[in-house]
């Protein structure tokens, strides 16, 4: 998983893209072993990984910066729900299947596959069981991406005064171009 670029610290060294997930859920949650954990590193590793990856100066260093800088965690925020949304838009019924008439054990699943699931019904009949999933709409995660990214925008720009209300409603293309000229003229000044 990649969460921005890959950071420099003063001296250097590169965090890789899980070093600095690590940073970022620290920050959010300071406890190591949770951070290690969100960051993905493996369930073996996760309870002595935390105190392991706090003891690099590198590591400080990127915890500090994030802490000092908390538009830059705004901004991985705004990346981890751009990257929940890109995995149930693109996501693949498929994936949950060993076959056409079976799933896969729950317990086999990704993180990522199991971030599609909604809802998972389970009733008993007298064919046996039945298991229903429900996923995530994908058109709403690729509306909400299409937002994010800004492709809805109208394109349409309106400019108003401190009451709210637009500048140039009512002007004239020959009063408007009078106004823009107006204005380069004061930016050349």
């Amino acid at each position: 998983m990649t969460t921005i670029q890959d950071k420099e610290n003063s001296s250097g060294a590169k965090l890789t893209s899980k070093e600095d997930r690590f940073c970022y859920e620290y920050v959010l949650h300071p406890n190591g072993t949770r951070a290690a954990r969100n960051a993905q590193y493996s369930k073996k590793t996760v309870d002595r990984m935390g105190s392991h990856l706090l003891s690099k100066a590198k590591i400080q260093e990127r915890i500090q910066y994030l802490k000092d800088n908390p538009a830059e965690i705004f901004r991985m925020s705004v990346l981890r729900v751009l990257e929940e949304h890109e995995k149930i838009a693109f996501a693949d019924v498929g994936q949950l299947c060993d076959s056409w008439m079976s799933l896969k054990d729950f317990e086999n699943l990704t993180p990522e596959q199991k971030a599609i699931i909604q809802e998972v019904t389970i009733r008993e009949t007298k064919y046996g069981t039945e298991i229903k999933i429900k996923l995530y709409d994908k058109q709403k995660s690729l509306d909400s991406i299409n937002a994010m990214l800004g492709c809805n925008a109208s394109g349409k720009v309106g400019i108003t005064g401190k009451d709210g209300k637009d500048l140039f409603a009512g002007m004239t293309d020959a009063e408007l171009n009078a106004k823009i000229a107006e204005l380069e003229k004061k930016l050349k000044q």
